[in-house]
Order: C-alpha cells, then structure tokens, then sequence
C-alpha cells in the first residue's frame, strides 16, 4: 500500500461500541486520528455521574480511550473495571469515575479528557461533541416524544426525528478545526439515532462538516437494530443522515459483502434484527458511491466490523483520493 510523507487527518464521529472497535484497528496506521465522541447517554454509570455531578457523561470517551491508549493491557484492564461488590460503586467503572474526578477538579470535561488521555498515553485526539451536559429527545411516527438517549430504544417504534436541549449547545473550537483540516470525515459505525446523529446536532458541527472539502464517508451498520432501527435499509440509514443534516453530504458508503451465517442470523432473530439489506441503484440516485467489502468478523457468535480490514481500507481510501488530485491538477 502506497504512502505519501503526510500523515492523513482522519475524523471518526459516532460513539458506542462501534466507534471504539474502529480505532482500535486504525491506531495501527500511521494517521493523524481525531475522535468526536456523542455525550448523550443518560443511562447507567455513566447517567448517574452526569445527574450527581452536572458533566457530561463519561461513558463513550472512556470507551474511546481506551481503544486508542498504548499502555500496559494490565492497566487498559484497570481503567475499564467495573465495581460489582459495593453497593455505592456498583455499575460504575474506574475509568468513568477518573474522568469525573479530574472534571470536579479541573472544571472542564475537556481538560480532564485531555488530562486522562496524556496518563494513558492516547493516540490521536479525543473531543467530546458537547463540553456540557445535554438531552437527547426523539419524536416517534405516533407524534409522542421520548426524552432520555437511554429510553428511545424501549419503545420500539419508528422514530420520525431526533433532538436535543439544550438546542444551542457549542462545539468545542477545536473540534471544528478538526473538521476543517480533515482529509476524511467518517460516521459510524454505530447505533444512528443515539450514537451518531447527538453528533450532528449539534449546530456548529453540523455546519463545519457542510461546509468541509473532505471526503464524507459512511460505515453502515452490519444489522439493524430493535428500536432505532428495525426493518431499515442502508438506504433508510443515509436518509435519516440527511434529514437531519439538511442537506445530502455523504459522498461514499461502506457496506459488508460477506453473507451472515445463518447460524448468527438466528441469534439475531430473537433480538428482531436482521443484515442490513442495500439496493446499490438507490443508494446511487441519492449521489453516493458504494464500496462493498468483506469487512465483517464473528466474533463469540455475534457479528462485528473487522477494524483492521476498515481502517485499511480508509488509510488508502484516503491515499487515492489525494493521488487521484494530485493527476487532475498536473
């Protein structure tokens, strides 16, 4: 694989465990890396955190950096332990309480992410989309609104639209400088309407990225999801991007070759989920390129993104395409 001397700016914006997974394998290639992570979740450790002490929830970020930490696994292990035995600490992680000490120290959630990502010796950068706690609403077919990332899922019906509150949340300045330096903007993989679109809510992240010359990329989910996603399409995922963004601006979609064994579809079925299924003609007449590749690993009977094949493949998406710029302007 060709290498030109620039390390290319890759921005990854998403959250969950799909984001986590991909920068787990594009930390191996030589990239200049920034994660905007959502701060949306209300639920578990990282909701009561965010309600007892007003910060964002740490939740995501602590996924993420670990995924990009290059220390001993021993203490990767340690700053996602999870208390179990303790009826105050139960259900809180390490890392989730580390991040809100330094927060409750620093009064900055993005100081104490930086902080945090200096001790754990983190490759890339790492932003949350908001420096302040906001809600994540959605509006459902029926008209009836769901307030709480964590209560949208249970209610298992089509969701018209998403929201969030405080509406006029700020981005960090250095977030949209990532976006304006970024050869590649990628979303997802990850859940849409809870990981990847509390995102692109946010205004000035919205803006930066219509108004970016990079290249808008989208990983799509590998199956749809019960309650956020149930019976959609890759195309039903770009649209619900688009509707929400206001404008089409996704230029070129992953999607999985690779047949799911019918022995991991069953698994699935008991969840209602199912692959996410693509007519390539209808993803074409919405202007976006498709790439199919086998980027999919069983992994304990579940299936997930390979991250080493789809940082791969972004590390020389990117390469030709700055080749490709490089013949036109001779």
């Amino acid at each position: 694989m060709g290498r030109s001397k620039r390390r290319k700016r890759i921005v990854i914006i998403g959250g969950g465990t799909g984001l986590s997974t991909l920068l787990r394998g594009l930390k191996k290639f030589p990239v200049n890396i920034t994660a905007i992570v959502t701060v949306a979740d209300d639920g578990g450790s990282s909701g009561r955190l965010r309600d007892d002490y007003d910060i964002p929830p740490p939740g995501d970020i602590r996924k993420v950096m670990a995924a990009l930490s290059d220390v001993e696994p021993l203490v990767e292990e340690m700053f996602q332990y999870r208390f179990s035995q303790s009826a105050d600490l139960g259900g809180h992680s390490l890392g989730n309480l580390m991040l809100t000490a330094l927060t409750d120290i620093t009064g900055d959630f993005s100081h104490a992410i930086r902080e945090m990502s200096r001790v754990l010796n983190v490759h890339g950068t790492i932003l949350p989309a908001a420096n302040q706690t906001i809600t994540l609403h959605a509006e459902l077919e029926d008209g009836t609104i769901v307030t709480g990332e964590s209560k949208i899922p249970t209610y298992n019906q089509r969701i018209r639209r998403v929201f969030l509150t405080p509406n006029d949340v700020e981005p960090l300045s250095e977030t949209i400088k990532a976006i304006q330096k970024a050869d590649l903007l990628v979303f997802g993989p990850g859940s849409l309407y809870t990981s990847i679109l509390p995102n692109l809510l946010v205004k000035g992240i919205q803006k930066a990225i219509l108004k970016s010359n990079a290249q808008n990329i989208y990983i799509c989910n590998l199956m749809t999801q019960v309650g956020e996603t149930h019976e959609y399409t890759a195309a039903d995922h770009v649209n619900a991007l688009m509707l929400h963004m206001g404008a089409p601006f996704i230029q070129t979609i992953l999607l999985n070759t690779d047949e799911v064994p019918m022995s991991v579809q069953k698994v699935y079925e008991q969840e209602q989920s199912k692959p996410v299924s693509y007519d390539e003609t209808q993803l074409n007449k919405l202007g976006i390129t498709v790439v199919k590749k086998d980027i999919a690993t069983i992994q304990d009977g579940a299936i997930r993104h390979d991250a080493t094949k789809v940082a791969e493949w972004l590390v020389q998406y990117a390469e030709d395409r700055e080749n490709a710029i490089k013949q036109t302007s001779i």
